[in-house]
């Protein structure tokens, strides 16, 4: 590789974009959640599942499934404010 000289520009990497962060913050956020949170917010929010397929896969009630949802969405909320 050449050494530039006086006056040539220098080819730099782009700084990382916003997005990519908050992408990664996100991840991490998941990463914490209990396991059963994490999948259920994984198939909800990641897959679009419904609530009652989630039921048949998981063997569990629908309403169990929205109570861990919301609990998994608190968090990774607070989770993410907290970074901020």
């Amino acid at each position: 590789m050449a050494i530039p000289h006086s006056g040539e520009r220098i080819a730099r990497l782009p700084a990382p974009a916003k997005e990519d962060s908050t992408e990664a913050m996100l991840q991490e956020a998941i990463a914490q959640l209990p396991d059963v949170q994490r999948v259920v917010f994984n198939l909800r929010y990641f897959d679009e599942m419904k609530y009652s397929d989630i039921s048949k896969m998981l063997d569990t009630s629908e309403g169990a499934l929205k109570a861990s949802y919301h609990i998994a969405v608190k968090k990774i909320t607070a989770y993410l404010h907290d970074r901020d």
